[in-house]
């Protein structure tokens, strides 16, 4: 196995990874700047208003597209897997 192999598969599982951060943390952040935008305009400085929201929409992002990453992370080992006789040699 070269190391231009090896730099292939960290990298695939790296892009991996990052989809899946991606995926699971860009709706908690959207969410964070409308209820910073709205306690800006409103002036309301409530901790619990800032939190509850994000951790409700990352929760039902992580059961919405949870079993989507688990399948892509599956599909990655069983590819690694298929390939150790190839990858060996």
């Amino acid at each position: 196995m070269t190391p231009t192999e090896i730099g292939d598969l960290f990298t695939h599982a790296l892009y991996i990874v990052l989809i899946i951060v991606v995926v699971m943390i860009v709706p908690s952040l959207i969410i964070g700047l409308v209820v910073s935008t709205f306690q800006a305009a409103t002036q309301i400085n409530e901790q619990t208003l800032s939190f509850l929201p994000r951790l409700v929409v990352t929760l039902l992002a992580i059961i919405g597209f949870g079993p989507w990453a688990v399948a892509m992370v599956l599909d990655f080992t069983r590819q690694i897997y298929m390939n150790i006789p190839f990858i060996i040699g």
